[in-house]
């Protein structure tokens, strides 16, 4: 994102390009009342009232030609999405429509939004702090609506305000320090070491509980990676289709069908899959299969969870040996496909490498097995049932490594107060931490970040 001014009035696009009902212009930035009022006929916006709508024409002030017929909102700072003036130009619906009032916007006097800098602008007027404003894009991007709670409850700030206490709790151990140098005619270092002692251990163990709650917060919102593996023909694409109720991958009775990866985001019960059906994995001479089956290993190796599928109406082959020994040591689910035929299959070798509650029979034919494969996926990634009630889930990476930054200066004070090294010396440790948390709710935060942060945005949000 470039340098800009505050003091602009920027104009984007908010609504999806393509066809639609209605499309919508925003413009914010002091003056941008009086802007729209120069494209406006039907009223007069500048004395209309904050939060109110007004019916008319959007007009081109270089030829006076009507450009569409609109609904324009009013919403005057500071209770606006930016904290600046707000218009909303409800117009039709289109490409063309949205595209000619934005240009004669532009034309008028506003520039071109950067992505994200509305949402940027919020954050910089003190309307939303950083943490908060990353959950807008993650409402936005969110697969399933465990998703989207866990960002509801980011947005109203349940991040925000954990971080902020522990800050203050930092900065009273702080001043702590700095009244024992002030006043260093009484003897109180011993008491001053055990009040930091307590107070970082506390601050240290509400930390690696923010720490422990990142794997199933990166999970809800990026979602289980999980690969099907198999050798050919044991089902892996129908069982693609099955899961997502629409023939995505094309499934014959000829060995090496998929020779190239198949990617889909699926929902499982409330488990938001990222899931890859791979090509069968066999010794073979085909040039574009074999390097198929080599796509299909290095998705495995990368893999959150691998789905392993087997023929229940075969034995256990050489093939199948093959794919036991990529899964060892990793979070698998073994599937046994088509019990709706003779069983043939012996699981003793597969119970070797993988547990029998993760050993599942289905039918992806019917959908026979299907909801203990839920169940089995529930359990392994939350424990049962996924239920996000009050607790606060850190699903950022950002997040995650400013806590683990936190802690390790959370730590190195620990061990300063306990090896009773000048109080000075365990201010600047505290002081450190206090900035790591800092920068995940943006009090310290500096300006190339910030960049990176709402560069992930788009346009108009």
């Amino acid at each position: 994102m470039k340098a800009t001014s505050l003091d602009d009035i920027i104009a984007a696009i908010s609504t999806p390009a393509g066809n639609g009902g209605i499309g919508i212009v925003r413009v914010s930035g002091n003056g941008c009342i009086d802007l729209a009022n120069e494209l406006f006929t039907g009223a007069d916006l500048t004395k209309k009232e904050s939060h109110t709508i007004s019916f008319g024409y959007i007009k081109n002030p270089a030829n006076n030609n009507v450009v569409d017929e609109v609904l324009v909102s009013i919403m005057r700072a500071p209770k606006t999405y930016t904290r600046d003036d707000v218009v909303e130009i409800n117009c039709h619906g289109g490409t063309q429509a949205c595209q000619k009032v934005l240009e004669v916007c532009v034309n008028a006097g506003a520039r071109l939004a950067e992505q994200g800098e509305f949402t940027k602008r919020a954050f910089l007027n003190g309307r939303i702090d950083l943490t908060q404003a990353e959950a807008v894009i993650d409402i936005i991007n969110a697969k399933t609506d465990l998703g989207r709670q866990s960002a509801v409850n980011q947005l109203e700030g349940s991040i925000t305000k954990t971080v902020r206490d522990l800050r203050d709790t930092l900065l009273t151990a702080i001043a702590t320090i700095e009244a024992s140098i002030d006043y260093p005619e009484h003897d109180i270092e011993e008491e001053t070491y055990d009040i930091l002692r307590a107070r970082a251990t506390e601050i240290l163990e509400k930390t690696q509980k923010l720490i422990d709650s990142a794997d199933k917060g990166k999970i809800i919102r990026e979602g289980i990676s999980t690969v099907i593996l198999g050798k050919p023909n044991v089902g892996k694409s129908s069982l693609l289709n099955y899961l997502l109720d629409e023939e995505r991958a094309i499934v014959t009775d000829i060995p090496g069908t998929t020779r190239d990866t198949v990617e889909e985001f699926i929902n499982i019960g409330g488990v938001p899959v990222k899931i890859v059906d791979t090509a069968g994995i066999r010794e073979t001479h085909d040039t574009v299969e074999k390097i198929g089956v080599e796509k299909s290993k290095e998705y495995a190796n990368k893999a959150d969870l691998i789905l392993m599928m087997a023929d229940t109406s075969r034995s256990i082959t050489d093939e199948d040996r093959q794919i036991l020994d990529i899964i060892r040591n990793k979070k698998a689910i073994v599937i046994l496909n088509k019990i709706d035929l003779p069983k043939e299959i012996d699981i003793n070798e597969i119970c070797d490498i993988v547990s029998k509650e993760n050993i599942i029979s289905v039918s992806a034919k019917d959908g026979t097995g299907m909801e203990e494969l839920t169940k089995r996926l529930k359990e392994m990634f939350f424990g049962g049932e996924i239920e996000l009630n009050n607790d606060i889930l850190i699903s950022n990476v950002r997040h995650q490594n400013s806590l683990f930054a936190a802690k390790n200066s959370l730590i190195k004070a620990i061990e300063t107060i306990n090896m009773c090294m000048p109080v000075d010396f365990v201010s600047m440790d505290l002081t450190e931490a206090y900035n790591h948390f800092g920068e995940i709710t943006g009090d310290s935060v500096d300006d190339e970040l910030l960049d990176r942060i709402f560069s992930q945005f788009c346009l108009g949000k």
